[in-house]
């Protein structure tokens, strides 16, 4: 169950790692189609580079061994990131095809998050 458990874990994390790494940085190169987004979302420009380096910072954050509070705040950081996407693109309409990567990074945080082990955790509740 624990190997199980580890494999799920690194799997996802590595997918969550991979999908916040390559939008933090679309987000700090100001991609065309992330500056158009941000229009249309509402949000100033200025927030994408914010944005990009949390998530850059927060996948360092997820993946170094130790620091554990560090990866709940992290962790945190991406949920709130990722429910806040999925919430603007539903306060203005968007169709539920712009919903699609914000809720699948949403989906990667929250498993991996819970199949952490015990050594990136807090507390550990095989104590």
């Amino acid at each position: 169950m624990e190997k199980r458990n580890k494999i799920i874990y690194w799997i996802v994390t590595l997918w969550l790692a991979l999908g916040m790494t390559s939008t933090g940085i679309v987000q700090l190169l100001k991609m065309e189609e992330e500056v158009e987004m941000m229009n249309h979302l509402g949000y100033p420009v200025y927030l994408l580079t914010l944005l990009g380096i949390w998530k850059i910072l927060g996948v360092i954050a997820i993946l170094v061994p130790k620091y554990p509070l560090l990866k709940e705040c992290a962790y945190a950081g991406f949920f709130f990131a990722m429910s806040g996407a999925v919430f603007s693109h539903l306060a203005i309409g968007d169709s539920s095809i712009t919903l699609f990567g914000p809720i699948l990074l949403l989906i990667l945080t929250v498993a991996s998050w819970f199949f952490r082990p015990a050594s990136r955790r807090i507390i550990s509740f095989n104590s």
